[in-house]
């Protein structure tokens, strides 16, 4: 299983520094419409306001006009937004994760056992490792056997 890290992106000079700085009226969260940061961080930040976004290209111009003060997602996206916002910053630690495993349909489970033997070669061979760095993937922990 592989985790992908949720956290949040601040602008260059922002005085939001650690989560701890967040949950306080006035405070204006970035969200993409439809995602699971918009379903799950009002019931985490009840103080803050959650803004909602189209989209990231949206997002980035959003900081520009003030109307968010950091952004809400898995942490590749927010890398990627930063190479875009020169001086942005992503806080440290998360706010959750997004997990992603290897499934066989119910009736196949004959294949088990070579689906088991494949995951442990890519782990054991380092595979897994640099697909993530030649993806650019930053912000995945570890991949798992579970």
């Amino acid at each position: 299983m592989l985790a992908i890290e949720l956290g949040f992106l601040v602008p260059a000079n922002s005085p939001i520094g650690k989560v701890e700085d967040i949950d306080k009226p006035g405070v204006k969260i970035g969200v993409t419409k439809g995602s699971t940061s918009e379903r799950t961080l009002p019931a985490k930040f009840k103080n803050a306001t959650i803004v909602s976004a189209e989209s990231v290209k949206v997002a980035v111009g959003m900081f520009g006009r003030g109307e968010i003060d950091l952004y809400a997602t898995n942490k590749p996206t927010l890398f990627e937004m930063s190479d875009q916002m020169p001086g942005a910053r992503i806080l440290d630690g998360n706010w959750g994760a997004e997990h992603m495993a290897i499934a066989i349909p119910k009736g196949r489970e004959d294949a088990l056992p070579l689906l088991n033997r494949f995951v442990a070669d890519e782990q054991s061979s380092g595979a897994l490792d640099t697909i993530q760095r030649q993806a650019g993937l930053r912000g995945a922990t570890g991949a798992t056997r579970e």
